[in-house]
């Protein structure tokens, strides 16, 4: 029941960050002023910060509890499978893409800031790339695992 649980998180998850991505993010630009887009933007990836933390730590105690269970089945299995560390990579880049740049980004955007907008910009579309690679691996390796 967990392991199918866990594919269908990781699958819920990824499908989020590739609306995001390739839908709402882009149509925002399209279709409003760029302040205005600046602002829906900044919201959308604010709901992201927090769906990315909920959704990474459930997933991240899910596989303890799965490993868990295999072990006392007597199976024997690693400690740090990709089942947890994807999550834990995702985590790291929410945390680093959205709770670490974005400050700096503000500064950035006031012009008081240690590195131009454009650089941190790109960092945290870097951050969010990786963040979204390491959960669709991880909705991946879950479907075919629960299989």
């Amino acid at each position: 029941m967990f392991v199918r649980l866990q594919a269908l998180l990781a699958a819920l998850w990824g499908g989020f960050l590739l609306c995001v991505a390739f839908a709402a993010a882009p149509s925002a630009f399209a279709v409003l002023e760029r302040a205005s887009a600046g602002l829906f933007v900044a919201r959308l990836f604010a709901v992201d910060a927090q769906i990315s933390l909920a959704a990474g730590l459930i997933l991240m105690l899910l596989e303890r509890r799965v490993a868990r269970d295999a072990m006392e089945a007597g199976a024997a299995g690693n400690v740090f499978s990709a089942k947890l560390l994807l999550p834990a990579v995702a985590l790291f880049c929410t945390i680093a893409g959205y709770y670490g740049l974005q400050p700096l980004m503000a500064e950035a955007k006031a012009g008081v800031g240690v590195a131009s907008f454009g650089a941190l910009h790109g960092a945290s579309l870097a951050f969010f790339a990786v963040k979204g690679l390491a959960v669709l691996a991880l909705a991946w390796i879950s479907q075919r695992r629960s299989s």
